[in-house]
């Protein structure tokens, strides 16, 4: 049986992807040591998702394992071997905030923990296709040099701009701008991804994601924009926006779209590739307009309030151009709207309450 490899298998994106390729006839070897709660507490703990994997995928396997342990993750390799024919790296320290707290381990989670599992997959398995799931903010502040039009309950780039109509595209530079460490070591991870690429032939696609979003996902104040406003909304929890009025854009791509959009990757691989990915302009929303969202579909008013402070290097109007990618793998679309993915985060929070 052919083996998927999956780190931060008990995140968002990475049980989405265990859920969908062992569906697919895969056997799914989970890696994941829950360093997610130690970055944010216990809303961001991924236990009770470890634990619903276990009793719901007939072949999975679980390793609590941390992906900076270069003697650990070797020895899962060896014990797979050649079997391996997909990696899928989505283990990460995810928050601007948090990095800036203790950038050793941002940086070494992110950067070296990426590298481990490129030269184990190099040593190991070098056939399998690697997916590395990378952020828009390897692009750093660059977007906020766009021109920009408030709007009454947004930002939005000026109609004139080449970027108006698909949203932002590969080619904008990553350099001369503040990315936050967090940024810094993802541009590290990225930037080794596509090295194994060109220069030992590995097949690897880095995905550089907006924000993503779906049922599974732990949110937390620091991380997770959507599931942690619904859970807000849903249990009375105050809610706050940094900066920007609230009129900041993310563009928003549920974890099934995502994790689909590997599929299609590894079905045709493409060495060193390079994808901006997100809900584009087919799924996209300011703060504002996510309390909105989130309030009619909760029935529930959401107690927030309004910051000045920006986030260090966040951005203020975030749309992901995704045509190369539809280029590349013609088959792929969306399954999931704004509402749709809204709705389904507000049942499961409804539910783990």
């Amino acid at each position: 049986m052919s083996v998927a490899v999956i780190t931060g298998s008990s995140g968002l994106a990475g049980s989405e992807t265990a859920r969908f390729f062992h569906e697919k006839g895969m056997e799914i070897v989970g890696i994941d040591n829950n360093m997610r709660e130690y970055f944010f507490g216990e809303d961001g703990s991924v236990d009770w998702n470890t634990d619903q994997l276990k009793r719901t995928l007939r072949n999975f396997t679980h390793f609590p394992t941390d992906v900076r342990n270069q003697g650990d993750i070797e020895r899962i390799y060896r014990s797979f071997g050649g079997s391996i024919s997909v990696v899928v790296h989505a283990a990460a320290q995810p928050s601007h905030d948090w990095a800036a707290k203790e950038p050793f381990t941002d940086f070494t989670v992110n950067a070296n923990g990426t590298l481990v599992m490129l030269e184990a997959t190099r040593k190991y398995c070098p056939d399998a296709t690697f997916v590395f799931v990378s952020t828009n903010k390897v692009y750093g502040d660059t977007p906020n040099a766009l021109p920009m039009v408030e709007q009454t309950s947004r930002w939005e780039i000026d109609p004139s701009h080449p970027y108006s109509t698909y949203g932002i595209d590969e080619k904008m530079t990553i350099d001369d701008s503040q990315h936050s460490l967090f940024g810094v070591s993802k541009v590290a991870a990225d930037i080794l991804t596509q090295e194994y690429g060109r220069y030992f032939g590995l097949r690897t696609g880095s995905f550089r994601c907006g924000c993503l979003t779906g049922p599974a996902h732990s949110g937390a104040e620091l991380h997770g924009f959507l599931a942690y406003l619904v859970k807000c909304a849903v249990t009375g929890r105050p809610y706050t926006i940094y900066g920007y009025k609230g009129k900041q854009v993310r563009d928003n791509i549920h974890s099934y779209d995502l994790v689909n959009a590997f599929w299609y990757f590894f079905q045709q691989p493409r060495i060193a590739a390079v994808y901006n990915m997100g809900g584009s302009r087919y799924s996209n929303c300011s703060v504002l307009e996510a309390i909105q969202l989130a309030e009619e579909l909760s029935g529930r008013k959401l107690n927030y309030r309004l910051s000045e402070k920006a986030r260090p290097g966040d951005h203020i109007w975030w749309i992901s151009d995704v045509r190369k990618f539809q280029q590349d793998h013609p088959g792929w679309n969306y399954r999931y709207d704004l509402k749709t993915a809204v709705k389904e985060i507000i049942d499961a929070a409804r539910d783990r309450v």
